[in-house]
């Protein structure tokens, strides 16, 4: 009973431990990542591939609302040279409506947020409704550089 009760009171010190080291290292790394967040939103809004993918790691797992799935950066580059050549695509302006950021480990952060896009047009030029866009982002830091190694998009109609 006496190293049963150390053994939980060690682990509980050492999760105590290791949350206090992650939330301590937030402020900097949080800062980093909206960074990150911000370029590839800019990269989308000039069209710039460069710009929008260079944060992703090379073995990227990215999903689109859609369901096209990238697996790498250059497939990546490929879909989004695409999209980006399409003007009832692009005519739309995305608002970031918020970032979420959860560190699980110094290492690996979870984010979650949300865009509104207004005033894009389906391919025969009517006009669609406000798409709300749910990104989940997963970064890891390698090489103490934050890269996102994960990107799912989802999106919900806005309720009636």
């Amino acid at each position: 009973m006496y190293f049963k009760l150390n053994k939980n009171v060690f682990l509980l010190m050492l999760a105590f431990s290791l949350n206090t080291f992650v939330k301590a290292q937030n402020k900097d790394d949080k800062q980093q990542i909206e960074t990150i967040i911000k370029t590839i939103a800019q990269g989308w809004k000039e069209r710039d591939v460069e710009k929008t993918v260079q944060h992703y790691d090379d073995k990227v797992d990215w999903t689109n609302a859609f369901g096209d799935r990238m697996q790498t950066k250059e497939e990546l580059k490929t879909l989004l040279t695409e999209i980006y050549g399409f003007e009832f695509v692009m005519k739309g302006k995305s608002v970031n409506q918020y970032n979420d950021i959860d560190f699980l480990t110094p290492e690996i952060a979870v984010v979650r947020s949300k865009t509104v896009v207004k005033g894009q047009e389906w391919s025969n030029g009517t006009a669609m409704k406000d798409r709300h866009n749910h990104h989940l982002m997963v970064f890891q830091k390698k090489n103490e550089e934050w890269k996102v190694i994960s990107h799912l998009i989802s999106q919900a109609w806005a309720k009636k």
